[in-house]
């Protein structure tokens, strides 16, 4: 079945294969990355991919992305690949989950696995400390059929040598089911797809393309004349009007954007589309709102608009705008290049993580270094959502909420701890190169 859910503005497109069964979580997950245009090839067998590929084809989708790496061996196989392909392989915290379940349900010593490698498996027993367990690996290529494998399989299990079985393959989990052997399929995780949709978007022609596309911000303090008229001198005033100014020239370093003041309650930001997303989390949450808040106790209506030219992007920004003050403030909306609209945005950034299983001697160790527990909150809940542990300089100011050079200044104080490797450059057609640092420390830190 090809479920088409094409939007009026030209994003990328994006053909989704998918089971039946997780076309829910999937299709939920997309909601997430406005940049793609899904259009779903949903399966219940196997044998119905071909004929949703060559569907997806011809509609020239962008790239392909498989929901497990299953059914992307057998459309490679096939040869029906004919544009970019990505899946979501079985090494992910899906194979830690069907671990964990196979375990508590069926409490296997010895385990029957395809679908995952030896490194994957060795790298699995040590960080769930499975000493003890006994692992039987399919012998086979990635080429061997599902029949194949499901023999292997019930050979081990019908000659004692193992109690259950972990599979990637949801054909091979229907067969095992049928025949009532103990079983978990290595279903991707949200974790899991998001983190290979990632990749799949940093790679795409239009991502890269959008990414430079100009994008203007319109920031307005609600209720300013009464803000002015609390304030008990003219002195007052002026401080004021610099701490808020000098607050927001920080949110949009953050942008790597130009600030420019309208005048008393009003400022207007230009930035790259590329970097207000990052900063946004997806267009998910306006953090400025959060700081002027607590910063200030006031409130901001905000506009963002995007567009092919910067006049086009202004003309967004001011309607977005409009629809926030109609709103009554204290909201952000986007207006995007085909007058389509986003939002409300959450005013705040999500909750970061809870610290209250991370080990309290690590954290007192961070914190010298300048890792206080908001800062490693907010880095925790960034890797384990991106699965990355890569930064440069402003995408670490940007996931902190600091400047750029508190970032460097940050950074330069845990490379020298040990804590960060420098890992290499990140060069573009412009400007000086961008030192890539690993965050090595934080493996220790959510393990």
């Amino acid at each position: 079945m090809l479920n088409s859910t094409l939007h009026a503005e030209q994003g990328i497109s994006i053909g989704i294969i998918t089971p039946s069964e997780l076309f829910d979580e999937v299709s939920r997950i997309l909601k997430s990355f406005p940049s793609f245009v899904p259009i779903y090839g949903i399966y219940r067998q196997e044998e119905e991919m071909a004929a949703l590929i060559h569907k997806m084809i011809q509609q020239r989708v962008e790239l392909l992305f498989f929901t497990d790496q299953a059914s992307y061996q057998i459309s490679k196989q096939a040869g029906r690949l004919s544009a970019p392909a990505y899946y979501v392989p079985a090494t992910g915290s899906g194979l830690y989950r069907a671990m964990l379940r196979i375990t508590r349900l069926y409490h296997a010593s010895s385990l029957s696995i395809d679908g995952v490698s030896h490194g994957a498996l060795e790298r699995m027993d040590r960080e769930l400390g499975m000493s003890g367990a006994k692992f039987m690996l399919f012998p086979g290529t990635s080429q061997a059929s599902e029949e194949e494998i499901a023999a292997f399989h019930r050979s081990q299990i019908e000659s004692g040598q193992c109690d259950a079985v972990i599979t990637g393959s949801r054909k091979v989990a229907g067969t095992l089911r049928k025949a009532g052997i103990p079983h978990e399929w290595v279903a991707p995780t949200e974790q899991d797809m998001t983190v290979y949709l990632e990749r799949a978007l940093l790679a795409t022609e239009t991502r890269r393309s959008k990414e430079a596309q100009i994008v203007f911000g319109l920031v307005q303090i609600d209720h300013f004349k009464k803000l002015i008229e609390e304030q008990p001198t003219e002195h007052d005033v002026q401080r004021l009007k610099l701490d808020i100014q000098r607050s927001i020239v920080g949110y949009v370093e953050t942008l790597e954007g130009h600030l420019s003041p309208l005048g008393g309650k009003d400022y207007l930001f230009i930035t790259t589309r590329g970097a207000f997303e990052r900063e946004t989390g997806g267009y998910k949450y306006m953090r400025l709102a959060a700081e002027m808040k607590e910063l200030f106790d006031i409130t901001l209506s905000i506009g963002i608009g995007f567009g092919h030219s910067a006049h086009e992007a202004g003309a967004h920004a001011r309607s977005a705008l409009r629809h926030a003050n109609d709103a009554g403030g204290n909201i952000a909306y986007i207006v995007r290049e085909d007058k389509s609209i986003l939002g409300p945005l959450e005013m705040a950034e999500p909750l970061a993580c809870d610290l209250a299983l991370i080990d309290r001697e690590l954290i007192a160790n961070a914190e010298k270094y300048g890792l206080t527990p908001v800062y490693l909150s907010k880095l925790i809940k960034r890797v384990t959502q991106s699965g990355l542990t890569d930064f440069n300089a402003q995408e670490l100011a940007a996931t902190l909420g600091v400047s750029v050079r508190s970032a460097h200044r940050f950074l330069v104080g845990w490379v020298d701890a040990g804590m960060v490797e420098i890992v290499g450059e990140e060069r573009k057609s412009r400007g000086r190169p961008k030192q890539i640092f690993r965050l090595s420390f934080l493996r220790q830190l959510i393990r």
